[in-house]
């Protein structure tokens, strides 16, 4: 039996691709003027890597699975607590207090969002230093499977989930794009560069790998 999936098109879209999102779920992207037989098509072939797709997903939220009323934050795991009549996030102590009922996901995000760019900014502002480098301004994302993006300008951009991550993982990335103000590609002296400044980049840049696209929040609830 082929897995359950979804088409969506694409007017970018040059190939049939497949995608899988962190809740698992199965996207076939089809280009404008495809038949949907090639979707079905494409699963079948790709039945196997799908299959091992899954199973990779199950182990990395194995990994990173927290205990029912906690939430990750880099290296901690703090307790929620609801409160009625709260709109804001905020943090007292080892805890979260967030607002009770449907409101307290969405809060909750803007919380690690804030938290994202503060700890983009100052991690950021350290590597660039030891670079003998500045950036422009940072801006807190949602993108799908990019962590970090440097452009041309210097304007950097971080993905919100990092804080879900170990502290040594958003740190990577924050070196990562911190060296692409001194070279701007991923040729040798790239790599070269940044291991001159973090000899141990290659550990948390495989953890991402591995983990990275289950990197989602867990209800906020107990």
């Amino acid at each position: 039996m082929e897995p359950a999936y979804t088409v969506r098109r694409s007017a970018r879209a040059r190939h049939v691709r497949l995608r899988m999102e962190r809740d698992g779920a199965l996207v076939v992207v089809l280009p404008e003027g495809v038949g949907e037989e090639h979707a079905e098509r494409a699963v079948r072939e790709l039945e196997p890597w799908v299959a091992a797709r899954r199973r990779r997903l199950a182990e990395a939220e194995r990994v990173l699975a927290v205990e029912p009323g906690t939430v990750p934050f880099l290296d901690e795991r703090l307790p929620v607590r609801p409160e009625e009549g709260r709109r804001r996030v905020h943090r007292r102590g080892d805890e979260l207090l967030v607002p009770a009922g449907a409101d307290a996901a969405a809060a909750l995000e803007r919380w690690y969002r804030r938290q994202a760019r503060a700890e983009g900014q100052a991690r950021l502002a350290e590597a660039a230093a030891a670079l003998g480098v500045s950036h422009g301004p940072v801006s807190i994302r949602d993108q799908r499977s990019r962590w970090g993006s440097c452009a041309p300008s210097g304007a950097i951009s971080l993905n919100w989930r990092l804080v879900l991550a170990p502290s040594r993982v958003f740190g990577y990335v924050c070196w990562h794009e911190a060296c692409h103000r001194v070279v701007p590609d991923h040729s040798p002296r790239f790599w070269a560069l940044l291991e001159s400044h973090l000899p141990g980049y290659r550990e948390p840049r495989q953890w991402l790998r591995l983990y990275g696209t289950a990197l989602s929040l867990p209800p906020p609830g107990p």
